[in-house]
Formats: structure tokens, sequence, C-alpha cells
């Protein structure tokens, strides 16, 4: 759209053109109304006036003629506003009495058992005509009678009927436009007070709009904007959250790389800088890696919505991890196995997570497992797709199966170095996908399963 558009403009118009339009249909309507009945009315007049005329028609011993007093025809013509022309001729002798000028019909179809009414014009005005046929018993022989009339009376008649019907509806119109735009202006002043209010907040105030002064169909605005204003309360609460912890894990390590860059500062001989530089690396390496989590923690929040999940084959990216993770296994004499088919198993998913997710708990089963051990990835198609990591390490104790997938949260006594995110994050990645996780031992010995079921499509 080029340029804003006004709501309240918009309904002003969408009231406005209908009633223009029909306003204006109804005063055509009212100027044909008016116009037949003015027609009817003095067409009667003016058939009374030519049947006043017959009676001045005689016959005497078979000869028509006609005898018109002077008075009778002052009284006949006169009129303040319009001009009366008329002539009687016979069929015979032709123009009896009149003006010869007065028209006449012209169509020999014309059906004369009814009085003949025409418009027509007369020395370059226009006068509305009837015509009617006389016939007496005492001779066979037709006479017309023409009446010719000027159409003032009709035209002053029309203007004053038409202003009487339009003033009154004017003013009415004129009274409904004013009401409209009051009407409008005070049916959107609650759009204007909700404004107002938005506008007013600060950028902390995430407070859901109320609603209890809102229109039913402003509705759907409301709970669209409340519902956003919930959504940004939990992005920037899963910000600080995030900030908080980023700040807090990093301090550590940062402490450590200084601490042992001031004690490899103090030293002289290089024999002795080595394990200062040796710490310097162990914490170089651990804050890297918990950078890594942190950012692939920060992404994987279903807030963030920095993702898109497309059909990708689970089995094939089970294999390719797998294999990644052959190396750091054989390091702690790990046997890593697959088990899965040739057959693509097609999950929705983010491919960049999902191989996050399984990196994790490979890192984890690693880490954590017994030296020389096994560790198993399976994926299975029935009744849904499932991907399953096993190890035969020392488990995970029932107690702390439900903290384990808290944040930095890590099992007390346990080994390694680790920030206690990796199931964390595996959590945030499974809950974006919609997977089910679960975690168990896996058997009677010990060892820990965990199963990530994905919804069937």
């Amino acid at each position: 759209m080029s340029k804003s558009r006004s709501l309240k403009t918009e309904i002003l118009l969408r009231l406005a053109i209908p009633l223009i339009f029909f306003m204006s249909i109804e005063t055509v309507l009212s100027y044909f109304v008016t116009l037949h009945h003015v027609n009817v009315a003095y067409d009667r007049w003016l058939l009374d006036s030519a049947r006043s005329l017959t009676e001045g028609i005689k016959v005497r011993k078979g000869t028509v003629l006609v005898e018109l007093p002077s008075a009778a025809l002052d009284i006949f013509k006169w009129d303040e506003l319009d001009k009366t022309y008329f002539k009687i001729i016979s069929e015979e002798k032709g123009l009896l009495e009149g003006d010869k000028f007065v028209p006449e019909p012209l169509t020999p179809e014309t059906d004369w058992s009814n009085p003949v009414y025409f418009d027509d014009e007369m020395y370059g005005e226009p006068v509305r005509v009837v015509s009617i046929l006389i016939t007496r018993d005492e001779s066979p022989e037709k006479i017309f009678v023409h009446v010719a009339e000027t159409l003032n009376k009709r035209r002053d008649m029309m203007m004053d009927i038409l202003l009487a019907d339009l003033v009154p509806q004017l003013a009415l119109v004129l009274l409904v436009g004013v009401y409209l735009l009051a009407g409008v202006r005070r049916g959107l002043q609650p759009l204007k007070v909700l404004a107002d209010e938005i506008a007013r907040r600060t950028p902390r105030d995430l407070r859901p709009i109320p609603e209890q002064h809102v229109f039913l169909e402003v509705r759907a605005l409301t709970n669209t904007i409340n519902d956003l204003l919930e959504r940004l309360t939990q992005a920037i609460a899963t910000q600080e959250r995030f900030i908080t912890n980023a700040a807090h894990q990093l301090r550590t390590p940062l402490a450590g790389l200084k601490l042992q860059a001031e004690r490899a500062l103090r030293k002289q001989d290089v024999s002795e800088i080595k394990p200062a530089l040796m710490q310097i690396q162990g914490c170089a390496d651990r804050m890297s890696h918990l950078t890594t989590q942190l950012l692939i923690l920060a992404r994987s929040e279903p807030i963030n919505g920095g993702y898109e999940l497309r059909q990708l084959d689970l089995c094939a990216l089970a294999r390719k991890v797998c294999i990644d993770w052959v190396p750091k296994a054989l390091q702690r004499q790990i046997e890593l196995s697959f088990e899965g088919f040739e057959r693509p198993l097609p999950v929705q998913g983010d491919e960049v997570l999902l191989r996050e997710l399984l990196a994790n708990l490979l890192d984890n089963a690693i880490c954590y497992g017994r030296k020389r051990g096994n560790i198993t990835v399976k994926v299975e198609r029935y009744p849904a797709p499932v991907l399953i990591v096993e190890d035969d390490g020392p488990g995970i104790p029932d107690a702390e199966i439900a903290r384990v997938f808290e944040r930095f949260y890590r099992i007390p006594g346990s080994a390694g170095d680790g920030c206690g995110l990796g199931l964390a994050i595996v959590k945030e990645i499974a809950d974006l996908h919609k997977a089910r996780l679960e975690l168990s031992h896996a058997d009677v010995a010990g060892g820990t399963r965990i199963k990530l079921l994905f919804e069937v499509e």
C-alpha cells in the first residue's frame, strides 16, 4: 500500500457512497414519477378544454358549423403562464376554426376511440397536444378537435414537487452524514485509547492489554498483540537467562587463564613455564567447548525461531555422526557401533541441530562411560522413528534422572570436566522437534539408554 489509509475515512466512504447512490436513484425515480403524475393531471385539464370546444360544434341542415362566443374563447385561452391553441377541422371541409399550425397526429394507424396525446413544437416552443374525434348523429362527417398548450405550468409544478421532495431528503442526508461522522469518531475512540495506552508503555512493560473496554471485533487484534507480548516476554527472559548463565560459566575459565598466564610470566625457565602453558591450553579448550555449547543452546531455543524443519534421512545422519566420533571413541578404547537400515528413514528436522544432539549424547557416553566399554547407536522404524544411544557405563542414579537435563547441572562426584550443558542441549533440541526424550538404564547391570522418539507424520 503506497500510503496510509484512514479507517475512519474508509468506513465513512463505505457508508456514504451507497447512501449517495440510492439517493441519486431515488431522485431519478422521483423525477419520472412526478413527471407522470403532472402529465396525467394536466392532460385531464387539457382534455376538458378540448371537450368544452365541442359544445360549440353544431349541425344544421347536414352542415357542420362552429359557434364559439368571443367571451368563451377568452376564457378558454386565458392563462397566466401558458399559451393555449386549438383548431377544429372537418374531414371534408378542412379547417373550421382556430389556428392552422396546431400539430396533428400524423400516423394513419391512430386509434381514435380514445383521446390521443403527444408532444410537439409550435412557434418554436414545446407543446402538449390532445386530439379527439367528434361524431354527430345528424351528420356522418368526422370532426377533429386539436388543443395544444405550452409546458410552463407543468414545469413549475414538477419543480415544486421535486423541491418539496428533495429538500427534506437532502436535509435528512446531511443530518445522517453528521450523525455518521460523530458515530464513527465515537466508535473508533476505544482504538485511539488503546493506541495511546500502548504508546505510553515503556519498552520493559510487556503486560497483556486489558480487554474489558475493547470491542469484540477488536479482540482478535488485541489477542494477537497479547500473544506477541507473551512471546516477547519469553524471548527476553530466555535472553537474560542465557546472558546470566554465559557470564557465570565463562568467568571460571577466564579466571583460570588469567591465573595461569600470571604464573607463566613469573617463571624464567622454559621447563617451568610448560605446566602453566598446558593449564592455559586446557582452560582454552574448556572455554571453547563451553562457548560452542552456549551458542548451540541459544540457537536451539524454541523462541529463537532461527530454524526450519525439513525432511531428512535419520538413518544416514546417525551413521555419518557415528563415523565422525569413531576416532574419539578409540582414544578412550571404546567400541562405537551403529545399527540401522539401508533404506531411508524420513523425519522432519533441522540437520545441524540433530547432529549436535547426537554429538552431545556420544560425547557424554564417551566421557562418562566405562573405559574399554561399548556404545551402541540404534535407529528403529516402528512404531515410530526412534534414535537410541546406549552405553555400558556406570549409569545415572535414579534420583538424578529428573535433574540431569537441567542447565549447568552436574551429578555430584561425576568424572570429566563437562559444564552440564550437554543433556540440556539435547532436551532443548528434542523439544524443538516435538520429540519425546526417555532416559533409562540400559540393562539390570547399569549403563544408560537415551531414546528420542519422533512424531509419526
